[in-house]
C-alpha cells in the first residue's frame, strides 16, 4: 500500500469514494490503481479523462464519474451510514477485518449492517447447497452449534439450505455469525431469508455487502461475493454440494488463499456429496466431528483456544457431536441395545448435555 497508513479519511475524500465505488467497470483492482495513482479519490475524481486513459481504465469510467446518478448514489450511501448501526469499513482503515485485507483482490468499501467488531473475531466459513437434503441441513445446524460454541464466527452466504441452516443454528446457541450478500444491503436476495438476517441484526451479528446499496441480484455477483466469505475466514467447511455447485468455487478461492478446507462426506449414491467428494480427493480435510475442526486450526494464534469445547467421552455425545441422531439411529451406530440408548439419552438430557427437536438427538454445547 502506498497510501500513507490508516491516513484519516475527510467528509470530501469520502462522499469521492463512495462515487468511485458506483462506478461501471471498476473493480477492485482498478480502485485501489486510482488511490495509488493520484494519491486519493477526491483527486482521481478531478482528474482529467486523459490521465485516467493513460492508466488503461475503460472510458466508461471516466465519463460516468460527475453524472447525477452516481452523485446522487454516493449522497444516498452518505445519508445510510448517518443511521445506527450502519457502517463502512474502507480497504485502508485500521477497522478493516485484518485476514480480509490479505487478499489480493479484497474489497475496497464494505458496508456493514449490524456489528462489524465481530469481523476481526476468528470465524469458520460453512457453505453448501441451496437445495440440501434433511440431512444435510441437520448436519450443518449440529455443526454450526459445535463451532458457535466453540468461539467460531459462524460465516456463510445468507443462500437458501446449508447457508439459513447454519445462520440460524448459531443464533440458537447464543453465537454470532456473519452474512455476505451478492446484492446491495438495500436490495437484500433472497427474500425468504429476510428474517433470518434482521435477526442477525438485532443479536449483535453481522450482514454485510461490497457492493453499492442498491445493487440488485445479478448472476455474477454471487461467485465473486465468495471470496469475501472465504477471505475472513480461517477455513471453509463444506457440508453439502453438488460438482457443479457455488461451494465449490468458495471451497476452491480459499485454497488459492491459504485457508483450510473441510469437507463432510456423504452416500455414494447422493449426487449432494458428490462435490465434498470431489474435494476431498483434492486434499480437503475430510470432516466427521468438530474435533477434526479444531485439531487443525490450533496452529493459528488469534483462535481462542480457551473457548473450545471439553473434550467428549460419552460414546453417545461423539456420536452426536458429528451429526444429530434419533435414538434408533443411535442404537444402530453405537451397537447398543435401544433401551440403554434411551436411558443414556435421558441422562445426558437431565444433564443438559443433549436435546430432542423434531424426533432427533443433538449434543448441547455448554
Amino acid at each position: 500500500m502506498s497510501l500513507s497508513a490508516f491516513a484519516p479519511v475527510s467528509p470530501a475524500e469520502l462522499e469521492a469514494r463512495l462515487r468511485l465505488h458506483r462506478l461501471p467497470e471498476l473493480g477492485p483492482v482498478r480502485f485501489k490503481k486510482l488511490l495509488e495513482a493520484f494519491g486519493s479519490a477526491s483527486k482521481a475524481i478531478s482528474a482529467p479523462a486523459s490521465a485516467w486513459r493513460s492508466l488503461g481504465l475503460p472510458l466508461a469510467c471516466a465519463e460516468a464519474r460527475r453524472s447525477s446518478e452516481i452523485r446522487d448514489g454516493a449522497s444516498h450511501a452518505l445519508a445510510w451510514l448517518e443511521r445506527q448501526g450502519q457502517h463502512l469499513l474502507m480497504w485502508d482503515q485500521p477497522d478493516y477485518p485484518a485476514l480480509l485485507a490479505e487478499i489480493s483482490d479484497a474489497p475496497p468499501l464494505l458496508f456493514v449492517a449490524g456489528d462489524p467488531g465481530i469481523l476481526e473475531k476468528p470465524q469458520l466459513a460453512m457453505v453448501g447447497s441451496r437445495r440440501a437434503s434433511r440431512p444435510g441441513m441437520d448436519t450443518a445446524a449440529a455443526f454450526s452449534r459445535s463451532l458457535a460454541g466453540a468461539g467460531f464466527v459462524i460465516t456463510s452466504g445468507l443462500a437458501l439450505g446449508i447457508d439459513a441452516a447454519a445462520h440460524q443454528a448459531a443464533l440458537d446457541v447464543g453465537g454470532r455469525t456473519v452474512g455476505v450478500l451478492g446484492t446491495g444491503l438495500e436490495k437484500f436476495y433472497p427474500q425468504r431469508n429476510r428474517r433470518l438476517a434482521d435477526a442477525m441484526i438485532a443479536s449483535g451479528s453481522a450482514v454485510l455487502s461490497e457492493f453499492p446499496l442498491d445493487a440488485g441480484p445479478t448472476a455474477s455477483n454471487f461467485p465473486r461475493r465468495n471470496r469475501i466469505i472465504s477471505g475472513l475466514s480461517l477455513g471453509v467447511l463444506v457440508v453439502e454440494a453438488s460438482v457443479a455447485s457455488g461451494s465449490l468455487i468458495t471451497a476452491r478461492l480459499a485454497a488459492e488463499q491459504g485457508r483450510e478446507v473441510y469437507a463432510i462426506p456423504g452416500s455414494i449414491h447422493h449426487p449432494g456429496a458428490k462435490g465434498c467428494h470431489q474435494l476431498i480427493r483434492d486434499g480437503a480435510v475430510l470432516v466427521e466431528t468438530i474435533e477434526h475442526i479444531l485439531e487443525a486450526l490450533r496452529g493459528w494464534q488469534h483462535l481462542p483456544l480457551s473457548t473450545a469445547t471439553p473434550a467428549v467421552t460419552h460414546p453417545l455425545l461423539m456420536l452426536l457431536h458429528a451429526a444429530p441422531h434419533t435414538s434408533e439411529a443411535l442404537s444402530v451406530t453405537s451397537g447398543w441395545a435401544l433401551p440403554k440408548v434411551l436411558a443414556a439419552l435421558t441422562e445426558l438430557e437431565m444433564d443438559g448435555r443433549a436435546v430432542c427437536e423434531s424426533g432427533r438427538w443433538f449434543a448441547r454445547v455448554s
